[in-house]
């Protein structure tokens, strides 16, 4: 039995030692249960290991791959299991799941679905290039058109998935006449992450427009791809590896130019911030981490450190639903979005409800009825929060809000750009 997670090490994909390692794990697990509220994979486990009178050495690969199977690396489990690294027993829940993925043999389907979810810049581009037609195509749940989808590259015929827009982000950033700022508190790197330059360009246009409105220039470096998540997720750590390289390489430059990076998406800010240093294991990637920042943190700590406006002649809601994404609460960096949008004056009630996507998990269609199933507790929460606008940072959560309760929710920087009475183009 091998403790180890780094996908170099010889024992890494070895199966049998990964089922002594899952044992393991599982039998400490089992005698501690604190994780009981959070995945799938929790409650499923104990009731296996009840079944077999506590014998964890019981469980036949199958049910252990159930469990494997049920985890959506919201990463939660960080911020409760108290055997985490560098704890002597070295229990890193997340990372022996993405372990257990890469042992085990990928059946075709599930090498399709993980190319067709982790390529995301070469079906953006296309996408937005083809927007009509490609929204057209992928904009009804259930329809033919998705059917077909379903069966070719195991996406999930009856979920909402985001439209691709015309005209995208970085295009444009680039034509657009930047806002003076004077004084300049802050220069920035903007990540815009996938889903912001291709599905939804008018968070990224908000996101700027906040900034520069509180004083932050920002700049939009060339190159930049997806953060990689989908393949991290997926086990595939050679396809993120290079991914996150190339961003690296990128992002560094601009840390070294005196810039911060800030991201508007927070399983792509966790990649940055946790995943890049840890995988990379370059001084690069570790100066890239240190210098990331959720959109509102940053925003947050200027406020704190300088003050940003908190003059909001423009719309403001009398009541917000937020939602705490678990990729957000995994980063322990508090609810800064939150925090933001009390400034407003808004009465704010915090909805901290797992969504059940968590990167692509809740995509797939072998998992798309657990899903749902994950995500009613937070329809419940959001419908009797009755709110008057709902806000979340995580562009996929946001989806499944939309599958659950028919509502669209705003990005927390589109609240905010509204608030001060900044005009937000329409979404392209």
């Amino acid at each position: 039995m091998t403790t180890t997670y780094d996908p170099d090490h010889p024992a890494y994909r070895d199966d049998a030692d990964v089922r002594s390692e899952l044992t393991r794990v599982y039998d400490l697990c089992h005698g501690c249960r604190l994780c009981l509220s959070l995945c799938p994979s929790f409650p499923t486990m104990f009731d296996l290991i009840d079944a077999k009178d506590g014998d964890v050495a019981a469980l036949t690969p199958v049910e252990q791959d159930r469990v494997v199977d049920e985890c959506y690396q919201c990463k939660l489990c960080y911020l409760k299991c108290p055997y985490v690294p560098p704890h002597e027993w070295q229990l890193d829940f997340p990372r022996l799941m993405q372990r257990a993925v890469a042992a085990r043999p990928k059946t075709a389907r599930q090498r399709i679905t993980t190319q067709a979810l982790a390529r995301t810049d070469q079906s953006g581009k296309l996408g937005s290039l083809a927007a009509p037609l490609a929204n057209a195509a992928i904009g009804r749940p259930g329809s033919s058109a998705r059917k077909l989808m379903d069966k070719a590259v195991g996406i999930a015929a009856d979920r909402i998935l985001p439209p691709y827009a015309r005209t995208r982000f970085s295009t444009w950033f680039r034509r657009r006449r930047p806002k003076a700022v004077n004084p300049e508190k802050g220069r920035v790197a903007v990540f815009p992450t996938c889903l912001v330059e291709y599905q939804n360009p008018a968070v990224g246009q908000d996101l700027v427009a906040v900034f520069e409105h509180n004083g932050v220039r920002c700049d939009l470096p060339d190159g930049l791809s997806c953060c990689g998540a989908p393949w991290l997720h997926s086990s595939e750590v050679d396809h993120f590896r290079r991914q996150a390289a190339r961003n690296v390489g990128i992002l560094a430059e601009a840390v070294r130019a005196g810039r911060d990076i800030v991201v508007p998406q927070p399983t792509c800010g966790y990649v940055l911030k946790r995943d890049y240093p840890e995988y990379l294991d370059s001084d690069d990637a570790r100066a890239v981490g240190s210098h990331t920042y959720d959109a509102a943190e940053y925003l947050w700590r200027l406020h704190k450190s300088e003050g940003i406006s908190t003059e909001f002649p423009g719309e403001v809601p009398a009541t917000i639903a937020y939602h705490a994404p678990c990729h957000l609460q995994a980063q322990q960096i508090g609810l800064r979005s939150r925090d933001l949008l009390k400034l407003t004056g808004a009465q704010v009630t915090t909805v901290a409800k797992c969504s059940g996507i968590d990167g692509t998990w809740g995509l797939r269609s072998e998992n798309y009825e657990l899903a749902r199933k994950v995500a009613q507790p937070l329809r419940d929460a959001l419908t009797a929060a009755g709110a008057e606008v709902v806000a979340g940072d995580c562009q996929l959560a946001n989806g499944a809000i939309t599958q659950e309760t028919g509502t669209v929710p705003l990005h927390p920087l589109q609240v905010l750009a509204r608030a001060y009475g900044l005009s937000s183009p329409p979404q392209p």
